[in-house]
C-alpha cells in the first residue's frame, strides 16, 4: 500500500491509498480509500508507516480498525482451481444458486471436511468460517438448502460423470475399478446392510461403493450398493456404464482377483467385448505348478514371464516374482507361526497345571481350533488332543510348499500382445494402487464417514460429492507437488525402479525432500493438509477507517514468498472473487 496525491485543476490534490497487486503477470493498482479530508501531518504519519519507518509525531494508533478477518488464502486456492479445471461447468452450464451451493460444499470438503449443518453455518455471513459463501455471493443459507442442493445434484450425477469419462478415458485405454465400503449412521436409508466390512468397522450397517478411475488415479464415476453386495457383483454396472454410456471404443478394465471372478469374466465382460486384466487365485497358482505350467526355475534368471495353460484357453498369464514380496510373506507367516505357538502354549499348560487342570477333549479342541483360526494357520501344525493333554509341532513340509509359492503371483489377460507386453501388463495391474490410494483419501482425509442421511438419493449425493472433492484435491496435490511430500520427479523414480514387479521407488529428489523436510529451493515441505491450513492464513480483512466519514474498505493479506508459490503452482490469484 501507498498514499499518492493525485493533481486536481479545479481543488486541491486527492489524497489516495492504493494498493499495489499483481495479477495475470501484470502489475495493478486499486484505490482502497480517498484521505483527501484528512490532516497533512496524519497523512505523512501514515505514508510513512507504509513505507516501513516511524511516524514523526502523529500516532496512528487508532486510526484505523479491523473490523472481520475471514480466511481466504485456501479458498482462492481450492476455489480457483476448480473454476481452472471448469467443475463449475461441468455441474451445469447454466449458472445458478444450487450450482453455486454444490460448488461450495465440495470445495468445504477439501478444506475442512465437516457436516452440511456445520458447512452451513460456515457459508452464512454471521458465523462465516471463511470467505467462501462471500466470493460465491451465497448470502444466506441453511442445511435444508444444502440439503435440496444434493437432490439436484444427485440428478445431475450421471451427466457430470459422462462428461469427466469424455475428458479422461477418450478413445481406447484403461479403466481401474475396485471397491470399498463404509460404515453407516441409522437404519432408515435401504443402502445401510451388514456386509463384509473394508474399512475396519465391523458389526455394523455400511454401504459398498465402487469407484472408477483413469490409469492415473483420476476419479471418473462411482456407484453405492447396497452394504451386503459382494464385490463381483458391482462388476455388470460399471461394464455397462463404460460401454454403453460412456462410449468408449475400446476399453480394458483393470480390477483384482476378489472382483473380475471367473463368471463375472464369462458372464458379464466378455459379452461387452471388453478387454480385461486381472490376477489368479492362490489355489489357482498352485495348480499351474502342481501340472507344470509354471516352473520356478523360471524365475531364476528372470522376475516375469508369459505361460500358456490350458485351463486359460485364449488368454494370456503373466507370472511374476517379487522378492520383496516373498521376504515380506515369510515375515508374516513366521509371525504368525509364533503367535499361534504362544496360544497354543497357554492352552497345554492349562492342561498340564495342577489346580484346575483344563480337561475334556471338546474343551481344549474349541480353544485350539479358536488359536488357529484366529491366525489362519491350522493347516501348518499336526495337532495331537486327548482328553488330559495337548502336543503340537510345526508341519515343515507344509510350510516349505507354501514358501515356494512366496512372492509368486500370475495375473491374466484378454489383452494381445501387440497391446500391451508382460511388463505394461504388471504396470497396469500395479496401478489399482491408484484407486487403493482414492479410497484411503475418502476415508480419511475426505470424511465420508460418518454418512447420517436417511434416503438413497441423499446417500448416493454425499458419495458423489466426495467424489468431486477428491477430483478437485488430485489436481491440486499434482500440481503443488513440488512443495509437498509428494514424490515431483516420476521420471527418475520410474528409472530407480529395477523392475515392473517391484515394488515402487522414489526419485533421489523426493528422498531428499524427506530427509531434508526442505525443497531445493530452501522452502518447508509441506503435506497437502498443513498447506492448505498455512495458505488460510491469508485473511481477507475489513478495515474501516476510525473517521466516519472516511469509507471502509478491504485488504487482503500479502502472501509470504512460500504461499504465493503454492498460488502461482495453481495458477490463481490470492485476490480471487475480492472486488
Amino acid at each position: 500500500m501507498y498514499v499518492v496525491k493525485v493533481p486536481n485543476r479545479a481543488s486541491p490534490p486527492a489524497v489516495l491509498l492504493r494498493e499495489s497487486y499483481r495479477e495475470a503477470g501484470k502489475v495493478k493498482n486499486r484505490t482502497l480509500a480517498n484521505l483527501s479530508s484528512w490532516p497533512e501531518a496524519k497523512v505523512e504519519a501514515l505514508a510513512r508507516v507504509l513505507k516501513g519507518q516511524p511516524p514523526p509525531a502523529a500516532d496512528l494508533d487508532g486510526a484505523f480498525e479491523i473490523t472481520r478477518s475471514l480466511p481466504h488464502g485456501h479458498v482462492a486456492a481450492v476455489l480457483g482451481t476448480a473454476r481452472r479445471l471448469g467443475l463449475e461447468g461441468l455441474i451445469d452450464p447454466v449458472p445458478s444458486r444450487q450450482r453455486d451451493l454444490v460448488t461450495a460444499m465440495a470445495v468445504a470438503q477439501v478444506i475442512a471436511p465437516d457436516s452440511k449443518l456445520a458447512i452451513a453455518r460456515g457459508l452464512r455471513g454471521q458465523t462465516a468460517a471463511s470467505s467462501l459463501g462471500e466470493v460465491l455471493h451465497l448470502g444466506g443459507c441453511d442445511e435444508d438448502d444444502l440439503y435440496a442442493a444434493m437432490d439436484y445434484l444427485h440428478g445431475r450425477q450421471e451427466q457430470i460423470q459422462d462428461a469427466l469419462a469424455a475428458r479422461h478415458l477418450a478413445g481406447g485405454t484403461l479403466v481401474l475399478y475396485d471397491v470399498s465400503s463404509a460404515a453407516f449412521e441409522g437404519r432408515t436409508c435401504p443402502l445401510g446392510a451388514i456386509g463384509h466390512p473394508k474399512d475396519g468397522v465391523r458389526g455394523r450397517l455400511q454401504i459398498v461403493y465402487g469407484l472408477l478411475t483413469s490409469t492415473d488415479g483420476i476419479p471418473v464415476a462411482i456407484e453405492v450398493f447396497a452394504g451386503n453386495t459382494g464385490d463381483p457383483a458391482t462388476v455388470a454396472a460399471q461394464v455397462a456404464k463404460v460401454k454403453d454410456r460412456f462410449g468408449i471404443g475400446r476399453v480394458v478394465l483393470v480390477g483384482d482377483r476378489g472382483m473380475l471372478t471367473a463368471a463375472r469374466l464369462r458372464e458379464d465382460v466378455a459379452p461387452a467385448h471388453l478387454d480385461w486384466i486381472t490376477a489368479l487365485r492362490a489355489p489357482q497358482v498352485k495348480a499351474l505348478v502342481r501340472d507344470g505350467d509354471l516352473q520356478l526355475t523360471l524365475f531364476d534368471q528372470a522376475d516375469l514371464a508369459e505361460i500358456t495353460s490350458p485351463d486359460f484357453p485364449g488368454e494370456r498369464l503373466v507370472a511374476c516374482k517379487n522378492p520383496f514380496l516373498e521376504a515380506e510373506r515369510a515375515r508374516k507367516r513366521e509371525s504368525l507361526l509364533a503367535a499361534a505357538e504362544a496360544g497354543l502354549g497357554k492352552i497345554a499348560a492349562a492342561c498340564a497345571r495342577t489346580r484346575a487342570p483344563l480337561r475334556g477333549t471338546d474343551k481344549i479342541a474349541v480353544r485350539v481350533d479358536r488359536i488357529l483360526s484366529r491366525r489362519k494357520v491350522a493347516k501348518h501344525f499336526t495337532i495331537e488332543i486327548t482328553d488330559d493333554s495337548l502336543c503340537y509341532t510345526r508341519d515343515q513340509d507344509s510350510i516349505a510348499a507354501e514358501a515356494r509359492l512366496d512372492g509368486i503371483y500370475v495375473l491374466r489377460t484378454s489383452v494381445a500382445a501387440s497391446d500391451l507386453d508382460g511388463p505394461q501388463i504388471v504396470s497396469a495391474y500395479k496401478a489399482l494402487a491408484q484407486v487403493e490410494r482414492a479410497f484411503r483419501a475418502f476415508n480419511t482425509d475426505l470424511d465420508i464417514r460418518p454418512i447420517r442421511h436417511r434416503t438413497e438419493d441423499r446417500v448416493r449425493a454425499h458419495v458423489f460429492l466426495r467424489m468431486l472433492s477428491y477430483y478437485l484435491s488430485w489436481h491440486m496435490q499434482a500440481r503443488l507437488a513440488p512443495l509437498l511430500f509428494t514424490d515431483d520427479d516420476k521420471q527418475a523414480a520410474h528409472a530407480a525402479r529395477p523392475s515392473p514387479v517391484a515394488p515402487a521407488a522414489r526419485s533421489p529428489r523426493a528422498l531428499a525432500k524427506a530427509a531434508t523436510k526442505h525443497t531445493p529451493a530452501d522452502q518447508p515441505v509441506h503435506s497437502f493438509a498443513t498447506l492448505l491450513a498455512d495458505l488460510g492464513t491469508i485473511c481477507l480483512n475489513t478495515i474501516a477507517p476510525a473517521d466516519p466519514a472516511l469509507p471502509g474498505f478491504r485488504l487482503v493479506t500479502t502472501p509470504t514468498p512460500l504461499q504465493r508459490h503454492a498460488l502461482e503452482l495453481l495458477g490463481v490469484s490470492h485476490r480471487l472473487g475480492i472486488v
